[in-house]
């Protein structure tokens, strides 16, 4: 199958083509090839939108997983955040980071009540799919996922 021009897809987008929007809704559907991007800079992308739509806690959790699992780290995150901050205003940045953090494994709120300073010394040297894992736990309130 050929893929098509950037030209032609933005075409048939402009008119809305019930086939190619279904193709691109299922990103696992070997139509979709429409020269996708790879999948953390995808994940991370979804995570940008995310910010900007002032999504919940749960809407995170999928994006965050997705990113960590494809080689990205909580560095990462944080620079999405701080990429779209300018155009998305600092509302949605103070309400997108705790639930970033969570969503990746770190519990900020808690940090805070507990009086942590703001110090990179309890933050792991690497965020790995350990932490995406045992972020749902975390997320739901059954349990605060510590790094050592």
């Amino acid at each position: 199958m050929t893929v098509p021009s950037a030209e032609e897809t933005f075409r048939r987008l402009t008119i809305g083509e019930p086939g190619l929007l279904a193709a691109i809704a299922d990103p696992d559907d070997p139509g979709a090839d429409l020269g996708r991007l790879d999948e953390r800079t995808e994940a991370l992308l979804r995570i940008a939108a995310l910010i900007a739509l002032d999504a919940p806690p749960s809407s995170y959790r999928t994006a965050a997983g997705d990113a960590l699992r494809a080689g990205g780290r909580l560095e990462d995150l944080l620079a999405v955040l701080l990429a779209v901050a300018g155009p998305v205003g600092s509302a949605r940045v103070i309400s997108a980071a705790p639930r970033i953090a969570l969503a990746a494994g770190y519990d900020v709120e808690a940090a805070l009540e507990a009086n942590e300073p703001p110090s990179r010394a309890n933050e792991p040297a690497a965020w790995t799919a350990a932490a995406v894992a045992a972020a749902p736990a975390a997320a739901a309130g059954t349990g605060t996922v510590r790094q050592a």
